[in-house]
């Protein structure tokens, strides 16, 4: 039951406090570094309120809201400043933010068409002879999640879209789908040894390595702290292993429960993340063959691809060699997906029509349907934005790094940083703001405490995994936070409840970061090799699944 149903008077009563909070709190420059405790308001106000009211609309705006109050020291001028600057600056003020929308409405389109000409129908159809049951559905989704690497926008939007209506007929819980989205975008693209996760990955080193005089190869290094990567690999492992093992823990268990037995995917109170209009389309739509669905998702792949080495050649520098990862380093990734999901929308749209499946009328009509199924996901990725530029600008970052700075040893620096980073990133929503943040921090910082000539310090696995604590340590407190724009993207395409999405996977990426902790970053830290890290770190992994599990009662 919803708290703010059973009490009503909670949501003014913790609205008045955040208010007087933000009023009392102590100017700014007041901390270590400029900043005080009041830097971490913003997050906490939104994650607290998204929670108990389930409505993250206005817990993000809140936070927002109560940031920028402080920040400018009022009231009004909070209230007028978050409007006409924040807001407007999230998108006016970054081109990517602004990429990220026009791909995601066009992906809509996409996906409202090929609802209505009946392909995803069809693709449903044709899996359904092959993954015939729950267990089947699961396992095909995560594959699927793995063989879409090279972005994990795309990776989210096209499983979660096309495995949906499969998923919803062989009963898994839109949480579980929701799950097996999130957990397969972030964590594969920032594992993967080529993709726009990696390339953003290895250049944050560039800077440093140039300031300390390092020549060693920034992509040798990335490639080489991949193993590291603990939390990223161990949430795959978790995931996986509650698929094949058919065993779910906690909250999780009762969604997968409810579904399977009584058919009912979405919890009774779910206010899902998707356009019911869009839903009866698909419900409505006539059987066409599969190939109305895939052509245009695998077109959406295959432009994208070609548009990464387009843009990656033409960015080249004269004389560069034209290897793959200077191409893919020097591509513009946000015009590639834009390129993939408005062409593919147009693809749609010409099968449809000339193939009989759709007036001209009907189709576009589909496609502007689509957009508008995700204009709630644009919303709260806008308001998810612009907390994260409030963070900035209150310094929440630099607040939680003055924390952990002051007691570090090579020993504690692996584990040290993945925590901050996750308590970083789960703060602002933001992962790569968070790398971004924190590699320039971390990189001197372990170069400065192992000594030694440059080159050789960072073939240390200390140093590889404090920098890979950087890159897991962020995915982990962005799959655990509900203003995440990833976790937004992950309950929209899967058409979940964002915060039960929020409430069932947080107790799996929780067990899955403790470990990566314990028996991973600490492990490193001791000087246990890398073999034994995973190895022990596989088994807890296993372990705590078989005996925390619980096996589900099927249809």
């Amino acid at each position: 039951m919803n708290l703010v149903k059973r009490y009503p008077l909670v949501l003014p009563i913790l609205l008045v406090f955040c208010g007087s909070l933000a009023l009392a709190a102590p100017g700014f420059g007041e901390g270590q570094s400029g900043v005080s405790w009041v830097s971490v308001m913003p997050p906490v106000v939104a994650i607290v309120l998204a929670l108990i009211t389930r409505q993250a609309h206005l817990s993000l705006f809140m936070g927002i809201f109560i940031g920028v109050c402080i920040h400018t020291g009022g009231i009004w001028s909070g209230l007028t400043t978050s409007l006409d600057t924040y807001l407007v600056n999230s998108l006016a003020g970054s081109s990517s933010h602004t990429s990220i929308l026009m791909f995601t409405l066009a992906f809509g389109g996409l996906i409202g068409v090929m609802s209505a000409n009946g392909g995803l129908k069809g693709i449903v159809a044709a899996a359904s002879k092959y993954a015939t049951n729950n267990f089947r559905g699961q396992l095909v989704t995560a594959i699927m999640g793995l063989v879409i690497f090279i972005d994990d926008y795309s990776n989210t939007l096209l499983v979660g879209n096309m495995m949906r209506p499969f998923t919803d007929s062989v009963r898994i819980s839109r949480e579980k789908l929701s799950y097996l989205v999130d957990s397969t975008a972030a964590p594969v693209a920032s594992l993967a040894a080529i993709s726009t996760w990696s390339i953003f990955q290895m250049s944050l080193l560039d800077s440093p390595y140039k300031a300390h005089g390092i020549s060693a190869n920034l992509y040798l290094t990335f490639l080489q702290s991949i193993p590291y990567s603990f939390y990223c690999i161990f949430t795959l492992v978790f995931l996986f292993a509650t698929v094949l093992m058919r065993r779910e823990m906690g909250p999780m268990h009762k969604a997968e429960t409810r579904s399977q037995t009584t058919g009912a995917v979405l919890a009774e109170n779910a206010q899902p993340m998707v356009d019911e209009s869009l839903v009866r389309e698909f419900e409505e739509s006539k059987l066409s063959h599969w190939s109305n669905g895939l052509i245009p998702i695998l077109a959406v792949l295959v432009i994208t691809i070609c548009g990464l080495f387009i843009t990656g050649i033409e960015g080249l520098d004269n004389g560069s060699p034209k290897t793959i990862r200077n191409i893919i380093g020097n591509s513009n990734a946000n015009a590639s997906l834009i390129w993939g999901s408005f062409l593919a929308g147009f693809i749609a749209i010409i099968m449809s029509v000339s193939g009989g499946l759709l007036s001209l009328i009907k189709a576009m009509d589909a496609w502007i349907s689509g957009v508008r199924s995700m204009v709630m996901a644009c919303i709260i990725l806008v308001l998810a934005w612009t907390i994260g530029d409030v963070c900035a600008d209150m310094k929440t970052a630099e607040y939680i790094v003055d924390l952990t700075s002051g007691f570090l040893t090579p020993a504690l620096l692996p584990a040290v940083t993945f925590f901050t980073a996750a308590v970083i990133s789960f703060s602002t929503g933001s992962s790569w703001a968070t790398m971004s943040i924190l590699v320039p921090v971390t990189v001197p910082m372990s170069i400065q405490l192992l000594g030694g000539e440059g080159n050789q310090v960072v073939q240390d696995p200390i140093f590889l995994s404090t920098f890979a604590g950087v890159l897991s340590g962020s995915v982990f407190g962005d799959h655990c936070s509900p203003i995440s724009d990833t976790t937004v993207l992950s309950s929209t395409a899967s058409g979940s409840d964002h915060i039960d999405h929020v409430r069932t996977q947080l107790p799996y990426a929780l067990i899955s970061g403790v470990i990566a902790l314990l028996a991973g970053y600490i492990f490193t830290g001791l000087g246990i090799s890398l073999i034994v890290s995973l190895s022990v770190g596989l088994v807890l992994v296993i372990g705590v699944l078989k005996i925390f599990g619980k096996p589900i009662l099927h249809e």
